[in-house]
């Protein structure tokens, strides 16, 4: 496996569980059954991230998640600090094609 394909199962593990752990809006972190609840927006957050995205997409991608596609009524501060934890992914190298920034 190449070097790439390997940061980008990284990348992938450590966005879905940030979202499982630190996001998760309908609470279904501590259910076992439950582990994969999330995983369908893995790819587009990780997607958001490879084209460097703002705190804001993802915020937008997040709140349109919760409160749109969940339906939920959203925790704002809680969606704000989680995209700025996924788009700090950025500054530290976390995906794929994107070197630590000198401030990291």
């Amino acid at each position: 496996m190449s070097d790439f394909a390997i940061e980008a199962r990284e990348a992938r593990a450590l966005i879905k569980r940030i979202l499982l752990e630190e996001w998760d809006p309908i609470g279904v972190f501590e259910f076992p059954e439950a582990q994969d609840e999330y995983d369908t927006y893995v790819s587009e957050v990780y997607r958001l991230l490879s084209q460097r995205a703002g705190v804001c997409e993802m915020f937008d991608y997040l709140w349109w998640l919760e409160t749109t596609h969940m339906g939920l009524s959203g925790d704002r501060q809680k969606t704000e600090k989680i995209a700025e934890r996924l788009a700090g992914l950025i500054s530290e190298g976390i995906t794929p094609g994107t070197e630590p920034s000198a401030s990291a």
